[in-house]
């Protein structure tokens, strides 16, 4: 199967490459839905692909704005850009959009989006008509409905599905609690998240409110666990998926390593289980407590009892040059000090999770430090494992 990862802007870009993931999805400044992540300028979307199709991974992007006539402007020409530099696909969620993209530029491939709702085989197949090379299925989908859907398509057509993540409250997607309460259009990508906001409630003829108190999923009536799919994906490859997704371009490089990581590598173990030291890496990145979604029917498991997720490891450094002479030169994300002991996030197997105590600090003029401390400061650090730019050390 193949991992698509988030890429939110060019930082996130290299490290789900270096992390291991086969493709990465990101967006423009418009049509896409994360107005809010870093997006990608024509030229470093560019470079993107270029870097990509280098390395033998592809790079999609996304258009899966729900659009008006308005959004239409500039489309035909942004698309045109995008044959030119040699897409592997775009992600659409409009059936308008799908309609344009056929008319104007039929040569890219068009996955259609789970923001369009497709949790059918009849639905699937007629996006199939369309001309969709890829559909990527509801999250609401159990395992069998799936492999239903599966079954009722040609084979020629991927099957994609998300595996980990935020989970949004609204029916794959389509949500409209930001546009009311705040005036962002979570379908043109503005989404501010109200669902993880705690509520009241008031009785209709008293002043007073009262805070929602719910049973034992909690009070935050609207909010949904984090996705976690990394010990089920054989299941997922014997019913015929073909992509599995990773939720987040909003997150940080950190998290983008440390669950592409979990995933590539699980992956590559399969038809054996994941460790549990793969288990418990997930549980180093930002998360809010995790669920299994809809795959396995119970869906009451997918709302969390409080929206503030929680992470037991801190991004320390990224190395920026491989390790030479037993130093390694690293870029400071969060302070740490001679004496501390980091952990590594690696793609060398022989480093990987492996710790040491710092034991001297440097900057790149030789000078000795007591702590890196400056923001994105680079310095050298002795280090007896053989570590990779790209590599991260955490606390």
């Amino acid at each position: 199967m193949e991992l698509l990862a988030p890429a939110g802007n060019f930082e996130k870009f290299l490290t789900a490459l270096h992390f291991g993931a086969d493709a990465v999805y990101l967006a423009g400044g418009r049509f896409g839905l994360r107005a809010f992540a870093g997006n990608f300028s024509e030229e470093e979307m560019r470079q993107a692909v270029k870097i990509a199709h280098e390395r033998n991974k592809k790079v999609y992007v996304t258009l899966n704005i729900i659009a008006k006539d308005k959004d239409f402007e500039g489309l035909e020409d942004y698309l045109r850009f995008l044959e030119e530099i040699g897409v592997d696909a775009v992600i659409v969620a409009d059936l308008g959009v799908v309609a344009f993209i056929r008319e104007k530029a039929p040569n890219i491939p068009v996955h259609v989006s789970t923001q369009a709702n497709i949790i059918n085989s009849y639905s699937a197949k007629l996006m199939v008509e369309l001309g969709a090379k890829r559909l990527i299925l509801a999250r609401e989908l159990s395992l069998q409905e799936i492999k239903m859907i599966r079954e009722n398509v040609p084979s020629d057509v991927e099957i994609e599905v998300f595996v980990h993540g935020a989970m949004c409250m609204a029916y794959s997607g389509r949500c409209l609690l930001s546009n009311y309460l705040t005036g962002r259009d979570s379908n043109h990508g503005e989404c501010v998240q109200a669902c993880r906001w705690k509520y009241m409630v008031r009785e209709v003829n008293r002043e007073d409110e009262l805070e929602v108190q719910e049973d034992e999923r909690g009070s935050y009536i609207f909010n949904s666990k984090d996705l976690n799919m990394l010990s089920h994906l054989q299941e997922l490859k014997e019913i015929g998926v073909d992509s599995i997704k990773i939720e987040g371009r909003m997150k940080s490089p950190y998290y983008v390593a440390t669950v592409v990581n979990a995933y590539r590598r699980a992956l590559d173990l399969l038809p054996q289980k994941p460790t549990d030291e793969l288990e418990r890496e997930l549980l180093k990145a930002s998360h809010r407590r995790y669920t299994t979604g809809f795959y396995f029917g119970d869906e009451n498991k997918q709302y969390t009892l409080d929206s503030m997720p929680v992470q037991e490891s801190e991004f320390v450094a990224v190395v920026t040059k491989d390790t030479q002479n037993g130093v390694v030169e690293v870029e400071m994300r969060n302070k740490f000090s001679v004496g501390d002991t980091l952990e590594i996030l690696s793609v060398n197997d022989e480093a990987f999770n492996k710790k040491f105590v710092v034991k001297e600090i440097r900057n790149l003029e030789g000078e000795k430090l007591e702590s890196a401390k400056l923001v994105q400061e680079r310095v050298v650090v002795p280090c007896e494992y053989n570590l990779s730019a790209g590599d991260i050390l955490r606390r």
